[in-house]
């Protein structure tokens, strides 16, 4: 059975992106710069993860390959991710280090998160694919990476903000901003929609 590249291109971009998603969340938190500490956060955040899932289903077209190759990108994303943490330069300017003393919680990282990823991860993509129903019968499915931005940002403010420090509550306190305003836009956005198709019905009735 063969493929068309128009179809095999898609796939390689899902699973390299799924690589460089555990690729940027592992080594930006090798710097010690704000810049860096911004990027770990956010992409070192369970949200980032279920949004990567969540995109790739929304660009397949069949609801199986939304599932497979979003869970599929996601496992490879968090093998990068723990394998760049152990076997990358520890310090901004310091000898680079090579293996963890702690060997054994990387290969357990990589097992648990693995599973997750292939596990949560089939949904979410089915609930990207699902995002594309057109109208209100698809919003509920937009609206659901906003919502949970928003929750996981808000737990993690109220749980971790007085020993996070400035630049962590900052990315936090904005993450929940976009996500608000995100919401509000895809709703606001479905309505106008729908209010707008109701009158074209009513006008050429």
């Amino acid at each position: 059975m063969s493929f068309p590249r128009s179809r095999i291109a898609p796939v390689m971009v899902a699973l390299v992106s799924g690589l460089a998603l555990g690729a940027l969340g592992a080594l930006a938190g090798k710097f010690h710069n704000p810049v860096f500490h911004v990027l770990s956060l956010v992409f070192s955040g369970g949200w980032s993860w279920a949004c990567f899932g969540f995109l790739v289903g929304s660009f397949r077209q069949s609801k199986i390959e939304s599932t497979w190759l979003a869970s599929s990108a996601l496992a490879i994303g968090v093998i990068a991710y723990y394998l760049l943490k152990d076997f990358t330069p520890v310090t901004p300017i310091g000898t680079p280090v090579y293996g963890d003393p702690n060997g054994s919680n990387i290969s357990s990282g990589i097992f648990v998160w693995g599973i997750a990823a292939l596990v949560f991860g089939a949904p979410m993509g089915l609930l990207g694919n699902l995002a594309k129903t057109p109208g209100v019968g698809g919003l509920p499915f937009r609206l659901l990476i906003p919502l949970i931005a928003f929750f996981e940002t808000y737990w993690r403010l109220d749980i971790e903000g007085s020993s996070a420090g400035s630049v962590a509550v900052i990315t936090w306190s904005t993450i929940q901003v976009i996500a608000v305003v995100a919401a509000v836009s895809l709703a606001g956005h479905t309505v106008w929609r729908w209010r707008y198709s109701a009158r074209q019905t009513d006008g050429q009735a």
